[in-house]
C-alpha cells in the first residue's frame, strides 16, 4: 500500500525558482489524510475525539501586529499608505532576512501546498504557501481553493508565502521589533513570516495582498462575511475578529459565501478563501450549531482548545491558553456553505461593532453618507486575544473594518464602496453585538438570539416599515419596534439604570469619533462628515 509520500502532486515550478535549494524532503501538495499522518508522525499535534486535530501556537496566539512590514521598494512604494500600519522595511535588509532563511532552510523537511485566492475566475490569484510544519500545510490547504490534481502540474504561483516559525530575527541586525516578523515584498511577490506559529498570519498575508491588487482593478476588496438568501438576496456583515462575521453569516436559513475575505465585482461577491477560520472559545451548540459541528469533524484544526489527553474529548470552555481559541475548517464543513463561494450584488450591508461603551444601539439604519463614515471609521473594541497584548475589550478604529490589511488609502477602498452602494440601492445597517445596559464591566453582552432576530428582520425587509428615529448623539435612525424583540433594548439609553451616566459615555464616544475622523476629513466629502456623530 502507497504511504503518503508517494501520493504527491509535484510542480513543474520547483523550488529552486525561489531561491531554495538543498532542502530536505519536499512533501508536494498533500491532501488532507496524508497530512494529518504527518502532523502525527512529526508530533505536531493531537488527534481529538471524532476527528479534529489539535495544535498549539506557542507563545503567540494572536497577531503580531507590531511585527509586521512591507519592504520599501520601487514598484509599490508610491502606492502604500505608509505610516503605522503599513510600516516601511528596507529592501536591503530584506534581502539579508530572505538569504538568512534560504540558509535556515537547507536540509530541513518543508510542505508545499499549491492553491488560489479569489473564487471568481477573472481575478483569481495562483498562490503557493511554503511551510516547516505540516499542520501549517494543511491550514493552508483548508483555507485557500485548493486546486485540482490536473493544475498542480502546470501550477505558477503569482504569489508565495514563507512561513517559518523556527525562524527567529534578530532585531539588532534585521531592524524589526522583536524576533517575530512579517515581511511583504510585493515586487518580489513573496511573503516571510518567522517566529510565530499562529496560522492567521498566512492567511491575512495574502488578504493583505489582495487587498493591493484588485482595488487597482476596480474590484472592492473586503474584510466581510457574506451569505445568500433562498431567493438569491446577498448580505454582507462587515467587522473586526470577535464581532460576529462568522457566526451571524453562518445561518441555517441562508446559504454561506464566506466568513472573512471577499470581493465585490461588478459581476456581484466572490470569496477569496475556501475555507473559515472561527473563534471557537465558549461555542454554544444551541446558538452557534453549523460551527459546532465543524469542531467534531476530520480536517477541522483546533488552535489551542482544551481536550482531555486520556478521552481527548474538547472543551471549547477552555481559555487556559489564549480567549483566541480557533477552528479552521473547509467551508463544505458548513453544511449550507455555496460550493462556488460566489453570489450576487448585496442586497444588505451590515456593519458590525463590538461597543465596549454600551451606547449604540442593538441595530440602526444607515443612510448612504452615514455608511460612508462608519466604514471609514471602523469601530469596534479588540477583544481579548485577538492580537498580542490585548486581554479585555480596547476601544479601536480601524479604517474599512480591517485597516491592518489595507495597503492603500482607506479612501480608495471607501469610494469603490460609496460607488457599487449607490449603483445597487443597498440597504445599510449597523448593529452592535457589543454591550448594553453599561459599559464592559457594568453591562451586558448583547443577547446573541435578539441580534440574530435583528438581522433576520433587516434581511428579510421586515424593518423597512416600521418607523425611525434619530439618535440624539450618533445621528443613526433607531428602528421604534422590531420583530420578536422587546422595544426597551431597541433604544440603548433605556437599558442603563444610570440614564446620565449613558449621556456622559456617549458623548465620550462621540468625541472619539470626531478625534479619530480627523485624519480622514481632507478626502471626505462635506455630507460624509457631517454624517458622523455631534461631538
Amino acid at each position: 500500500m502507497p504511504n503518503y509520500q508517494e501520493t504527491q502532486f509535484v510542480s513543474d515550478y520547483g523550488l529552486e525558482n525561489h531561491g531554495l535549494k538543498n532542502l530536505g524532503h519536499i512533501h508536494w501538495n498533500h491532501n488532507t489524510p496524508a497530512l494529518y499522518e504527518a502532523v502525527v508522525r512529526r508530533g505536531e499535534g493531537h488527534l481529538a475525539h471524532l476527528g479534529p486535530i489539535i495544535v498549539r501556537t506557542g507563545a503567540h496566539t494572536g497577531r503580531a501586529a507590531k511585527d509586521k512590514f512591507i519592504v520599501a521598494e520601487p514598484s509599490s512604494e508610491n502606492l502604500v499608505w505608509w505610516g503605522n500600519i503599513n510600516k516601511r522595511y528596507p529592501e536591503e535588509k530584506w534581502k539579508t532576512m530572505f538569504r538568512r532563511v534560504q540558509a535556515f532552510l537547507q536540509g530541513k523537511e518543508v510542505f508545499v501546498q499549491d492553491c488560489f485566492a479569489g473564487a471568481d475566475p477573472k481575478y483569481q490569484m495562483p498562490v503557493r504557501i511554503i511551510t516547516e510544519n505540516a499542520w501549517h500545510n494543511l491550514f493552508a490547504r483548508n483555507m485557500f481553493i485548493q486546486a485540482s490534481p490536473e493544475q498542480y502540474k502546470s501550477h505558477v504561483p503569482e504569489f508565495t508565502v514563507l512561513q517559518v516559525p523556527n525562524f527567529r530575527a534578530e532585531p539588532e541586525l534585521d531592524g524589526t521589533n522583536s524576533g517575530t516578523f512579517i515581511l511583504l515584498n510585493l515586487g518580489q511577490k513573496i511573503v516571510l513570516i518567522g517566529g510565530t506559529a499562529y496560522a492567521g498570519e498566512i492567511k491575512k498575508s495574502i488578504f493583505t495582498v489582495m487587498n493591493y491588487l484588485l482595488p487597482q482593478r476596480e474590484v472592492l476588496s473586503m474584510h466581510c462575511s457574506a451569505n445568500v438568501g433562498p431567493v438569491g438576496d446577498v448580505a454582507l456583515f462587515f467587522g473586526l475578529s470577535g464581532t460576529g462575521k462568522t457566526t451571524l453569516s453562518a445561518d441555517v436559513n441562508r446559504s454561506l459565501i464566506g466568513d472573512d475575505e471577499h470581493g465585490w465585482s461588478n459581476d456581484g461577491i466572490f470569496n477569496f478563501e475556501g475555507g473559515c477560520y472561527a473563534k471557537v472559545i465558549k461555542l454554544s451548540q444551541e446558538h452557534e450549531p453549523d460551527i459546532y459541528e465543524t469542531t467534531r469533524k476530520f480536517g477541522t484544526i483546533l488552535e489551542n482548545v482544551g481536550f482531555d489527553p486520556l478521552t481527548r474529548r474538547l472543551d471549547l470552555d477552555d481559555d487556559s491558553l489564549t480567549e483566541n481559541t480557533r477552528a479552521a475548517y473547509p467551508i463544505p464543513h458548513i453544511k449550507n456553505a455555496l460550493r462556488e463561494k460566489k453570489g450576487g450584488h448585496p442586497k444588505n450591508i451590515l456593519m458590525l461593532t463590538s461597543d465596549a461603551f454600551g451606547v449604540l444601539p442593538p441595530i440602526s439604519k444607515l443612510t448612504p453618507e452615514q455608511a460612508m463614515y462608519h466604514f471609514i471609521s471602523g469601530y469596534t473594541s479588540k477583544l481579548a486575544g485577538t492580537e498580542i497584548g490585548i486581554t479585555e475589550p480596547t476601544t479601536t478604529f480601524s479604517a474599512c473594518f480591517g485597516e491592518p490589511f489595507m495597503v492603500l488609502h482607506p479612501m480608495e477602498y471607501a469610494k469603490l464602496l460609496r460607488d457599487k452602494i449607490k449603483e445597487h440601492n443597498v440597504d445599510c445597517w449597523l448593529v452592535n453585538t457589543g454591550w448594553t445596559g453599561g459599559p464592559y464591566g457594568v453591562g451586558k453582552r448583547m443577547h446573541l438570539p435578539h441580534t440574530r432576530a435583528l438581522v433576520y428582520a433587516a434581511l428579510d425587509g421586515s424593518l423597512r416599515d416600521v418607523e425611525f428615529t434619530p439618535d440624539p448623539n450618533f445621528k443613526v435612525l433607531v428602528p421604534k419596534s422590531a420583530p420578536n424583540i422587546p422595544i426597551e433594548i431597541l433604544n440603548p439609553r433605556n437599558t442603563w439604570q444610570d440614564k446620565e451616566a449613558y449621556d456622559r459615555k456617549a458623548k465620550e464616544l462621540a468625541v472619539k469619533f470626531h478625534n479619530n475622523f480627523k485624519s480622514y476629513a481632507d478626502k471626505a466629502s462635506p455630507e460624509v462628515i457631517a454624517a458622523g456623530p455631534d461631538a
